[in-house]
This record gives structure tokens, C-alpha cells and sequence, in this order.
């Protein structure tokens, strides 16, 4: 069976595109053209009734990531909440703890409840389908990670600078074996915040040291594994950067119970920022997301789409990070 993106790519135009068509918006007439030949051609079915309901707000988002009990995840819901509920605006949240066939349960719950739009963080970049979804004219707008071959709108954190940023300060501090441990391959996020600590050796004239980079899971028991690796190494690195923060508490937390002095002994560097970092003694360098700015910006997109107003799309929007530096990386010199 042909599908929205079918259309698209015998067309010669965007899925966007198609779906604006679909849902009678004016398109140029050129690409109405080339739309209605490529329909005609592939035998595309479209749901009527879909599309009709489109045309009747049930003033509800939803919203899907991999795990509630998230520090990010929680501040962009308190983004997109600032924005929607004065709009009066209901929510439903839904988590897919990280596995793709919840996911895409998730995906056609949220659907069956016909939804006005969906603001969604993958739980890989290597697959999101939401044809059906997006077909049907509700819109898709993703957080945080982008998705390989999927046009679609997206507010993220720029990852590979807040990286760089982190290793730069380290390595300004008088370290040259550093450690990161990063998250899946398979993750945008990830992806980005790896080759921003690669970046900044290789600006550095630092030598890669393929022992020094583990990966491990964006979850809950993140990185402990990692830690285990990366402090038994004979020439173990002098500064480990942790990149997000379940992999950071954890790693802070062996070392406690290592008897490892933070700063002193091991020099440490993470990512996300709660209150509690700034707590501790001595308090924890950070990269800092945009978290909540990441959630408000996703809601303010998704709105433009419900409205009808497709312009600039697929629109990406990179906030920029910041770094709190602290005592938690030692000063080598």
C-alpha cells in the first residue's frame, strides 16, 4: 500500500507538502499538479473521515518520550505546558521507556485519540514512523533528536558546541587523557555530543585514545559499566566527561563509594544541570541545556502547524548550551 511519502518522493515535493494538500490547504499549483498525478499513479488511498476530523480541534497534544522519571524530559514538559495550557490545552504524556514497539504503541494511541498534534522525543534516530500520523494532518514536531530521512520539525540543543565546550575547559585545565562516556550510537544526541569531544582534541593536537570512549545507555543504571571500564584502565583518564545526567550521578556516585575525592582525584564534568550539582562540595561543571526554552519552542512551532501555517517547514531549531565551570575539574598546573 502507497503511503504520504510514496507520494512525496514520486512528486518531487515534501511530505509536508503532500499533507497540506491532502488536508486543503492552497498549495502551488505546480506541485498540486504533480501530487494529484503521483496519487493517481501509486493508487493512494486517503481516510476522508481522518481528514475531517482534522477539521474539528479536540484541543489536546501529545506527548511522547522515552522516560518520565527523566531530569530533561521534565523540564520540557513544564516548556510545553507554560505554553498550551493558558490555550486551554489538555496533555497526554505518554512514555515508550525506550523500547521502538512501545513506541509505536504510543504512536497510535495517541492517534486513536485524535490528538490535534504530537511533540515527540524518538527513541532512536534511526527510526520514527509517523507516516499515518502526519498523513492524516496532525503534526509532528520532535525534541531533541533528530531522525535520519524523516522531514520533519524539530527544536534540539546544540549539542556538538556544549561538548566541545566541556572538553575545551578541561582540557584549558591541563588534561590530555580524558575520558567521555557517551550515549548509544544510535542516538542523535549522542552522536552530536561524541564528535564535539572529538572536535576539541583534535583542535587541541590531542591524541584520540579509543580506550578513553565508552558507550552506554541514556538510562536510569546509565554508565556504570562505563565507570567500571574507564577507572580500571592501567593509564586511566585524569577527567571523565559524562554526558547526560543519570550517567553523571552514577559516575558521581561509584566514586563516592570508591573513596574517589571528585576534583581531586578524578576530575569531573557532566551534562544537564539540576540545583543538586550546585549543592555539592566541590559543585559539579556542567553543560546546561535549554531545557524548558527546548519544550516552549516545540509547543509554539507545533501551534503554527495546527493553525495551518506551514511556513519555513521543516523548521530546526538549535538553542545553544552554556557551561558552568567548577572546582570539579583540577587544575593540572
Amino acid at each position: 500500500m502507497a503511503t504520504i511519502k510514496d507520494v512525496a518522493k514520486l512528486a518531487s515535493v515534501s511530505v509536508g507538502t503532500v499533507s497540506r494538500f491532502l488536508n486543503g490547504y492552497t498549495i502551488k499549483e505546480e506541485n498540486q499538479t504533480r501530487i494529484e498525478q503521483a496519487i493517481q499513479t501509486l493508487d493512494f488511498k486517503f481516510n476522508p473521515i481522518a481528514r475531517g476530523l482534522r477539521t474539528n480541534k479536540t484541543y489536546s497534544v501529545g506527548v511522547l518520550i522515552p522516560r518520565i522519571s527523566d531530569i530533561f524530559c521534565t523540564q520540557v514538559i513544564e516548556g510545553i505546558e507554560e505554553v498550551l495550557e493558558p490555550l486551554n490545552y489538555s496533555i497526554l504524556i505518554c512514555s515508550s521507556n525506550d523500547k521502538l514497539e512501545l513506541q509505536r504503541e504510543k504512536i497510535n494511541f495517541l492517534q486513536n485519540k485524535c490528538v490535534d498534534g504530537i511533540i515527540a522525543m524518538p527513541v532512536t534516530s534511526a527510526e520514527f514512523n509517523v507516516d499515518k500520523v502526519t498523513g492524516n494532518g496532525t503534526p509532528v514536531v520532535l525534541i531533541d533528536r533528530l531522525v535520519k530521512d524523516c522531514e520533519l520539525d524539530a527544536v534540539v540543543a546544540d549539542n556538538v558546541n556544549g561538548a566541545y565546550l566541556a572538553v575545551e575547559m578541561i582540557i584549558n585545565k591541563g588534561h590530555q587523557k580524558i575520558g567521555i562516556i557517551a550515549g548509544p550510537q544510535e542516538i542523535y544526541t549522542a552522536q552530536e555530543r561524541l564528535m564535539g569531544y572529538l572536535r576539541a582534541l583534535n583542535d587541541y593536537h590531542i591524541e584520540v585514545n579509543e580506550d578513553y570512549i565508552i558507550h552506554t545507555q541514556y538510562k536510569k543504571d546509565g554508565g556504570i559499566d562505563a565507570f567500571h571500564q574507564l577507572i580500571s584502565l592501567p593509564d586511566r583518564p585524569t577527567a571523565i566527561f559524562t554526558t547526560n545526567y543519570p550517567i553523571t550521578v552514577n559516575t558521581m556516585r561509584l566514586m563516592l563509594e570508591k573513596g574517589l575525592q571528585i576534583g581531586q582525584d578524578v576530575s569531573l564534568c557532566g551534562y544537564d544541570q539540576t540545583e543538586l550539582f550546585q549543592m555539592l562540595n566541590p559543585p559539579i561543571s556542567v553543560v546546561v541545556q535549554p531545557s524548558k526554552e527546548i519544550g516552549i519552542q516545540a509547543a509554539e512551532i507545533l501551534l503554527k502547524r495546527i493553525g495551518g501555517d506551514f511556513s519555513r517547514f521543516p523548521q530546526i531549531q538549535r538553542l545553544k548550551t552554556s557551561l558552568i565551570a567548577t572546582d570539579s575539574v583540577k587544575t593540572l598546573f
